[in-house]
């Protein structure tokens, strides 16, 4: 099974059914165009975007990026995150970039998708997932995954979800039952 397919059919699975609130509001956040002030700032941005498009890349169906992923996880952050959680998810995000650094000797968003590949693998790999990067690289993985599934273009185009099955018709023939009749009128 190929991994877009894996992660479709998971978030056919699950999609409707744990739309928290939160995703709601962060979607309708994004849709305002409005940053937030205390968000990530450009060049976090920028290795958020460049991830989450190693993580689902466009194919015959938009990547993350297409569909606004980043500018998702921008919202949680900054609105649903503690400022010493956030503090941490930013400075991992530093620590996967130095990975990149060390590893392939160029920023992660600087690297081509092989090696971006590769350095996503290697974090993968690790045993502990507790421990930097691998722990903001799963963290983010996470939102990037649910944001992608919880957003509208995916959940109508990809997943052809019906939020509303069916359509309202005020006008729909009803059967016509007929009347019984009642009292001495049954008994005669």
């Amino acid at each position: 099974m190929q991994r877009r397919d894996l992660l479709r059919a998971f978030g056919a699975a699950t999609a409707l059914a744990l739309i928290p609130r939160d995703a709601v509001a962060a979607w309708e956040r994004v849709a305002t165009g409005l940053r937030p002030t205390n968000g990530l700032s450009e060049a976090h941005l920028a290795l958020v975007t460049a991830l989450g498009d190693a993580i689902i890349p466009r194919t015959d169906s938009p990547g993350a990026s297409d569909v606004g992923v980043p500018a998702f996880v921008d919202v949680i952050l900054s609105e649903n995150y503690a400022d010493a959680d956030r503090d941490a998810f930013v400075a991992g995000l530093d620590t996967i970039d130095g990975r990149a650094k060390s590893t392939a000797n160029a920023a992660f968003v600087d690297l081509a998708a092989d090696a971006r590949g590769s350095v996503i693998t290697a974090i993968e790999g690790e045993t502990d997932r507790r421990s930097e990067p691998a722990r903001t690289y799963w963290r983010l993985k996470g939102l990037i995954v649910h944001g992608y599934f919880t957003s509208e273009p995916v959940m109508k185009n990809v997943l052809k979800v019906d939020v509303m099955p069916g359509k309202f018709d005020g006008a729909a023939p009803m059967p016509v039952k007929e009347a019984r009749p009642t009292g001495d009128a049954a008994n005669a």
